[in-house]
């Protein structure tokens, strides 16, 4: 009688296992593949601001590819999405008034559904696209409109139509001249006139190799615009 009691508690337990596996076994299974897929492979993101116009609206949906760039550098032109600035860059973090998020922390708040609940957004765990203009090693002279001139020549940008304006008094976009240093790379966006970029960065406005998360490839949203990224 006792093994019979025995062998009950063992098929109830079993059960009891059986089913919440059921339940919720391929759940945990969906979720897992899905944050493997976005962690080594690709994920969607959408554009929150018009610092890419005219090409990239805000609300566009974007496939970005992260297998090409783990073995190489990227390319001038390339448009890229890469870590918040407030997560690398050294005078960003010494003026934070709380510690710094972790990766996995960040993971965990930038995952869908969990990304949508204000309270834990942490502006460190930002994701910002911007375009490549010039790798490690490249002499880079930016005008107070934005235009650029690398390694001593002019170079024509069909892609950006808002520069900053020349009319004022106090021209809001800065001039400069630099060299971009070994394993950084220095970004734009293409609306020159409204992004913040590697221009305004605090901590010397290069981007490292490291933060980058991958290369915009593909517009799946709105249909009308879908195709491959220039």
């Amino acid at each position: 009688m006792q093994q019979k009691h025995s062998d009950l508690r063992k098929d109830t337990k079993n059960c009891w296992w059986y089913s919440f596996f059921d339940t919720w076994g391929p759940l945990a299974l969906t979720v897992l593949f899905y944050a493997g897929i976005r962690i080594f492979i690709g994920e969607a993101r959408y554009i929150p601001s018009g610092s890419m116009l005219p090409g990239l609206k805000v609300n566009d949906r974007l496939i970005v590819e992260k297998l090409s760039l783990r073995k190489r550098s990227p390319f001038r032109g390339e448009i890229v999405v890469f870590n918040s600035p407030y997560s690398f860059d050294k005078k960003l973090i010494s003026d934070r008034k709380k510690q710094l998020p972790s990766k996995f922390q960040c993971s965990l708040i930038t995952f869908p559904l969990i990304s949508w609940i204000p309270t834990l957004s942490d502006r460190a765990c930002d994701a910002y696209i911007k375009r490549v203009i010039a790798v490690e090693g490249d002499r880079l002279l930016i005008s107070g409109k934005g235009e650029i001139a690398l390694n001593g020549r002019s170079i024509n940008e069909p892609y950006v139509e808002h520069f900053c304006p020349s009319k004022f008094k106090f021209n809001l976009c800065p001039a400069m001249s630099t060299t971009v240093p070994k394993g950084h790379v220095f970004v734009l966006g293409d609306n020159r006139a409204n992004s913040w970029d590697s221009r305004f960065w605090p901590g010397g406005g290069f981007l490292p190799h490291k933060e980058i998360i991958g290369k915009a490839t593909w517009r799946f949203w709105p249909f009308s615009r879908f195709g491959k990224l220039d």
